[in-house]
């Protein structure tokens, strides 16, 4: 794998990102919403996307889409790791997810499932948390922050 090059998404320039999360079958309806970072990550050309959520040390992960073309590369964990690195160099020690369908993928990149009611109170009271994902998504969460964290 390339180097992973990050572009932040200006709120106007979200049409790839929405149009990669319908076609995976992912939510949309909050991404305009305040409180939240996307970026486009590419190497030798675009792997996919994903954000975060939220301030402080413990963000909630985002819309993180793999472009079909990329898929079962490696693509995936190279961009979850790339944002982790963003992640840690904005401060935040913890990342949290919800899913519904990726769990396998999410703890083969290291996080580990919670319980949803150990959820730090910013993160449990998200959108995605409230009312996008159902009650049974699963909830991930990985600390990255913090000397035994660096990856």
């Amino acid at each position: 794998m390339n180097t992973i090059h990050v572009t932040p998404l200006a709120r106007d320039a979200l049409h790839e990102l929405i149009a990669a999360l319908d076609a995976a079958g992912l939510p949309t309806t909050d991404l305009m919403d305040d409180g939240r970072l996307f970026f486009q990550f590419d190497d030798t050309s675009t792997l996919g996307f994903a954000g975060m959520e939220g301030d402080g040390a413990d963000r909630l992960l985002r819309s993180v889409v793999v472009l079909p073309s990329r898929r079962h590369a490696g693509a995936g964990v190279a961009l979850v790791a790339a944002l982790e690195r963003l992640a840690r160099s904005q401060g935040v020690d913890r990342l949290h997810l919800l899913t519904t369908t990726a769990r396998p993928f999410f703890e083969r990149c290291g996080f580990t499932i919670a319980d949803r009611a150990s959820a730090p109170p910013a993160i449990a009271a998200s959108r995605e948390f409230r009312t996008l994902c159902p009650s049974s998504a699963a909830y991930l969460a990985k600390s990255i922050g913090g000397p035994d964290a660096a990856a």
